[in-house]
């Protein structure tokens, strides 16, 4: 049997999916048939932050060893809570990259072994594509074609997606994520770790004109984004501040969360213009922030919006995370465009390095 052969799902599939790029691990079972919509039936999540939080950051080699200790567990929570045993499986896929690489291997390992012992494919996942794609297991679900806007600690970047696997880079980061300016932000106002929610929600009580930050690249004329100045001039800003630093902290919270949210509007709103399209997606982790949304809501619907009105799609916030869903949902979907290859040899990579649109319309 050759390495790789076309799969063709059957109705009613059962896709598990296991994602374990970073700092969490997720297990979730989807189904899907040839043509059906795709169907979340149970998740499970387990996140490391406790056990990063003395370090400041996510270890990588904790991390790896905690995916080991998890990632059955939460397997066996998955289908027990679906109604369905493992021999039930139709596909097993994993996330084969981006991320960190010992941590990637646990999550290839297991759902190889696992899609041996059954005798059923794998399937190794873009962990962005996963992000990209995860508003299709919302209440919204948007069509192709769209702009989206894939914005987390470690990526930021603007997308044509026309299809599944049709991805054309708009623009990206030079420097730091949003997510990182979020984070790294936070660490210097003494918000601990993860910081980027902390701020966040410290940022309701502050003034967002408080400070004039920058907005890097915001009139560049292009549609790549940079953080890195940004986070130099909070750094700029605490060191002035000294001990009024506790004192005017929701204030700068507040101005530095105004600076990341305004570049992202903006980017994004010159995005649709360049493309004349009329969706836009947002994913990723920072996609869960409030400000953003209201303000990409807000900007997308203005009667006076040069093109009209834009519709928005978001995951639902308890897959804005990593999370086993959106890998199961990214292998479903690729499987049902009739182009993906399913791996029965069971050797396995992994691509801790991976942009998105470098992707074929046939992963193998």
């Amino acid at each position: 049997m050759p390495d790789s052969v076309p799969f063709l799902l059957a109705p009613n599939a059962l896709i598990l999916g296991i994602e374990s790029s970073c700092d969490e691990t997720g297990v979730a079972l989807v189904q899907a048939g040839a043509q059906a919509a795709p169907q979340l039936l149970a998740h499970a999540l387990h996140s490391q932050i406790a056990m990063h939080q003395a370090y400041g950051g996510v270890v990588p080699e904790l991390a790896s060893r905690d995916h080991i200790r998890r990632v059955l567990p939460l397997t066996a929570q998955v289908m027990r809570e679906a109604g369905h045993a493992l021999a039930d499986i139709d596909v097993v896929a994993y996330t084969r990259g981006p991320g960190l690489a010992g941590a990637l291997l646990v999550g290839a390992g297991v759902a190889c072994a696992l899609g041996a012992a059954l005798g059923k494919p794998v399937l190794g996942v873009h962990h962005l594509e996963g992000h990209l794609l995860s508003p299709f297991l919302s209440a919204d679900p948007p069509e192709f074609p769209f702009v989206a806007l894939l914005v987390s600690g470690g990526h930021t970047q603007l997308m044509r997606v026309d299809g599944v696997g049709q991805y054309q880079l708009l623009g990206e980061t030079i420097d730091d994520a949003a997510g990182e300016a979020f984070d790294k932000s936070a660490k210097l106002m003494g918000l601990g770790y993860p910081g980027g929610p902390a701020l966040a929600k410290l940022a309701e009580q502050g003034d967002a004109q408080a400070f004039k930050l920058p907005r890097p690249l915001l009139h560049s004329g292009d549609l790549d984004f940079s953080f890195a100045g940004l986070k130099t001039a909070v750094l700029t800003q605490t060191q002035r501040l000294g001990d009024q630093l506790e004192a005017r902290k929701a204030d700068l919270a507040a101005s530095t969360q105004a600076a990341i949210v305004e570049v992202l509007v903006k980017k994004s709103l010159a995005a649709l213009e360049a493309t004349g399209l009329k969706r836009l997606v947002v994913a990723g982790g920072v996609g869960a922030n409030k400000s953003l949304r209201a303000q990409l809501n807000a900007a997308c619907a203005h009667p006076g919006r040069k093109g009209g009105p834009v519709r928005v799609h978001y995951p639902e916030l308890h897959l804005c995370t990593d999370n086993g869903a959106m890998i199961a949902l990214a292998a479903a979907m690729r499987l049902q465009s009739g182009r993906q290859q399913a791996n029965r040899a069971y050797r396995f990579d992994v691509q801790p390095r991976w942009p998105l649109d470098a992707i074929s319309t046939a992963l193998t």
